[in-house]
């Protein structure tokens, strides 16, 4: 049986899912998700370093997750056609970015377990044992 791709629905699911996750809303209808008070995957309102290269245009359907590592951030980002990326204002940051639009060419699999990393990465060491201990590591 073949894998389900990704839907942006998954995403939300996946975050909702973790053990003590908050989310915030801003004023501007941005959602971030917190565990612990630490944001671990956010929707960005659209911004000028992600932007169409043939308009122009800020992209409006960027989401940030956490990464674990700069090397989890580079093993992501790596592939120029794969639909992670980063731009200039993340540098530095154990960040990547996602389009919306672009969450169909990932299997759902796939994106959880980044979501579930993205977590991982921002709670309590505690936390993350005791979700470790009841889920296994992947």
């Amino acid at each position: 049986m073949a894998a389900r791709r990704a839907r942006l629905q998954d995403v939300y699911d996946t975050a909702e899912s973790m053990p003590h996750v908050t989310s915030e809303t801003s004023s501007r209808g941005a959602v971030a998700y917190q565990v612990g008070g630490k944001s671990f995957l956010s929707f960005r309102t659209p911004r000028k370093d992600a932007f169409d290269p043939g308009t122009g245009e800020p992209y409006d359907d960027v989401i940030v997750f956490w990464v674990p590592s700069p090397d989890d951030k580079e093993a992501l980002v790596q592939d120029p056609s794969s639909p992670w990326f980063t731009t200039a204002h993340f540098n530095g940051h154990p960040s990547v970015l996602l389009r919306g639009s672009r969450i169909g060419e990932l299997r759902r699999d796939q994106l959880v377990e980044v979501v579930q990393d993205a977590w991982l990465s921002r709670a309590s060491r505690r936390r993350a044992e005791t979700w470790l201990a009841a889920h296994g590591p992947g």
